[in-house]
């Protein structure tokens, strides 16, 4: 494991009491564990969402590099009269 630096956080009562309940319980060793875990699972997270953030930026931009776009009545139109002689 890299460097460790201790810090201090402040949480609601009730998480703490989650925290030193399932330590007690035996599912982590210590607080600082559980702590570790949540942070890892938060960054995991965080980077999915940075990730889906950033196609989407990728996305908007290549349909304005696209070009200009056409009226959803002009699409329609040109659909009705593509497929006016389909059965």
């Amino acid at each position: 494991m890299p460097s460790a630096e201790r810090m201090t956080i402040t949480m609601p009562s009730d998480m703490a009491e989650a925290l030193r309940q399932t330590v007690a319980g035996g599912e982590y060793a210590s607080t600082s564990e559980v702590v570790r875990e949540a942070l890892r699972d938060w960054t995991r997270s965080r980077n999915a969402e940075l990730r889906d953030l950033e196609t989407l930026r990728d996305a908007i931009k290549a349909g304005l590099d696209s070009g200009p776009g056409s009226s959803a009545d002009q699409v329609f139109a040109e659909l009705r009269a593509r497929y006016a002689d389909k059965p």
